[in-house]
């Protein structure tokens, strides 16, 4: 579509995905694994933002059993009305993360699930910049992507097409690093979604803090 930017994109591919996509990653133990991370590390009642919250789970169901406040924000409003209906103990918006407000040292944690990849890098990284700030001293970022070294390649993702821009492994490191973040944990594995359409993607989850 011409003039379409990656949110509009990702707006209309997870649009047509809708609870597909809850489905197809729902037995992610690295998902989980990264979610019992941030657990340990937040205090009772923690702000938490959860970028790309998709259908709100796990994500901002597993935050919000466990007694923290999250607000979950997606371009896709198929997405937002899906976990809105099925976590309704938190908040969701419809929203690109790139126009939410954000107050410096506001927020306990964030969550960064496979959100990034339509946006370029330069946003990419912006975005990653912004949001370290809007952590407190000690605050947690969980961060996950696919790490390959991609600038806008074509592809098919679960049957819709998609554009795809990513980062080698330790280049996403050195952006988050550059962000005043500090990588404690990191897990590399590969993954393929319940699809039929689906092949084997490497996963890269990345475990910081706000020193």
């Amino acid at each position: 579509m011409v003039g379409e930017d990656g949110g509009q994109r990702a707006a209309r591919v997870f649009d047509a995905l809708g609870p597909v996509y809850e489905k197809a990653f729902a037995h992610s133990d690295a998902h989980r694994r990264s979610l019992e991370w941030l657990l340990g590390r937040l205090a009772p009642g923690g702000r938490v933002l959860d970028v790309g919250s998709g259908t709100g789970r796990p994500t901002a169901e597993t935050l919000v059993r466990a007694g923290h406040h999250v607000l979950g924000i997606d371009v896709s409003p198929v997405m937002v009305e899906l976990a809105a209906r099925q976590v309704p103990d938190a908040e969701f918006r419809c929203l690109d993360a790139r126009e939410l407000p954000l107050e410096e040292s506001s927020l306990d944690a964030v969550c960064v699930y496979f959100s990034l990849l339509q946006l370029d890098r330069a946003q990419q990284s912006e975005l990653i910049g912004r949001l370290a700030r809007a952590l407190r001293p000690g605050g947690s970022l969980a961060l996950a992507t696919v790490p390959l070294d991609v600038v806008g390649v074509d592809a098919v993702f679960m049957g819709q097409p998609v554009r795809v821009t990513s980062f080698a492994g330790e280049d996403l490191v050195d952006v988050v690093t550059g962000a005043g973040l500090t990588v404690l944990a990191e897990e590399n594995v590969l993954f393929t979604p319940d699809h039929p359409e689906a092949v084997p993607e490497p996963h890269l989850f990345l475990h910081c803090g706000r020193q």
